[in-house]
């Protein structure tokens, strides 16, 4: 029985984990989500926008874009990371990782980012053995990745059958690169890692991206208390935006503000709570940051897939707003967030596709990213 014959109430429950890199699921589904366009749900202030398809990849995972480049850089799941020049339209590969890694089901190369300025490119990736390598490559003057410079700078033992690896980064509060590595775990976090502060799984890390010391670059926790925190970013004011991909029930957005430290010793509560809900009893968070925002599993979808800040200057009703998607549904959110309090929210699309990144890149500009091959822009109509 395929995967997809079980499509219904139980099959992305099944995999919400991944969020959810279903090969099997995207390539199948592919084939009915071909020419098929989002649909848009209305405009927000009186802005109608859209979402307009820029390219293709296979399997797209992340994005990046880096000073004085024409290029966007799209991670695909698969090991490649290509760049797609918006002037020319041309395509190339800057990376090749097909012999490190392999796409199936939570591995593979799960994000990318470059260092300001431009002039390293930084992956995260699962290995052949399971595990988490983040890896620094000086970028050529070609607008390749330099193969010989080649440098892991983080690298977390799992296992060969794990789950909930995170995989996203980004520069934050001291310049310092931050990683996020999920609990690790198949269900209800069973080595109650997420909490542990000794631990690495179930947290975000920062390290020294640059140090030639690696004592120096040792990771340092700076928050705690995640499942598997897919896609998370710093805004420009260095709040911290983290969704959490939820189990049984709820999804869930946390917000650390720059005012509260930016993140640094936060508690987001995961596995003694799901969400704003009790889960594991024997787990305690008494100070645990409550998310911003949760939606339960069923209409608004099962799989929370962040997410940006946007700060497009062409897209002045949605400024300030947190814009995000749902693997399950293909649904496209924003919501207006002053304190911890939601003020408004808006279904900007619908039928997006199986999305697996909402992600802002150096010009504002917000990209949309789906498993089905689609890489689009969010416009004003």
């Amino acid at each position: 029985m395929s995967t997809l014959a079980a499509v219904g109430s139980h099959v992305f429950r099944r995999y919400r984990s991944v969020p959810s890199l279903l090969i099997a699921i995207a390539l199948v589904a592919t084939v009915a989500l071909i020419g098929r366009e989002p649909t848009l749900a209305g405009a927000v202030s009186n802005q109608a926008l859209r979402l307009q398809k820029v390219t293709s990849a296979r399997i797209p995972v992340d994005i990046a874009t880096r000073a004085n480049d024409t290029g966007l850089y799209i991670a695909e799941q698969n090991g490649v990371v290509v760049r797609y020049d918006t002037v020319s339209k041309a395509r190339s590969v800057v990376l090749n990782l097909t012999r490190s890694t392999h796409a199936d089901a939570e591995r593979g190369l799960l994000g990318l980012v470059f260092h300001p300025g431009g002039r390293y490119l930084f992956v995260n990736y699962i290995d052949s053995k399971g595990n988490t390598v983040v890896a620094r490559y000086a970028m050529r003057d070609d607008n390749t990745a330099d193969v010989s410079t080649r440098t892991v700078v983080f690298q977390l033992v799992r296992n060969e059958k794990s789950v909930h690896n995170g995989g996203s980064m980004d520069f934050g509060p001291g310049g310092r690169l931050f990683i996020s590595t999920g609990d690790s775990g198949s269900g209800n976090d069973p080595k109650r890692l997420a909490l542990d502060p000794t631990s690495l799984f179930g947290k975000i890390v920062s390290i020294d991206s640059l140090a030639r010391d690696p004592q120096s670059a040792a990771p340092k926790v700076w928050a705690i208390g995640l499942r598997n925190p897919w896609r998370f970013e710093f805004d420009d004011e260095m709040n911290l935006w983290v969704p959490d991909v939820g189990q049984q029930r709820w999804e869930e957005l946390n917000v650390a503000w720059a005012a509260d430290g930016s993140g640094r010793g936060a508690n987001f509560g995961w596995s003694a709570y799901e969400g704003r809900s009790r889960l594991n009893k024997d787990q305690s968070a008494p100070d645990h940051a409550a998310p911003v925002y949760v939606y339960e599993h069923g209409e608004d979808g099962c799989s929370i897939i962040g997410g940006t800040k946007v700060r497009d200057a062409n897209l002045p009703a949605l400024l300030g707003w947190y814009v995000f998607g749902d693997y399950c549904t293909g649904r496209v959110t924003a919501i207006k967030i002053t304190g911890n309090k939601v003020e408004k929210k808006k279904v900007i699309a619908t039928n997006a596709g199986f999305i697996s990144a909402v992600r802002s890149v150096e010009s504002g500009e917000v990209y949309v990213l789906s498993l089905g091959g689609g890489v689009r822009v969010l416009r004003s109509s």
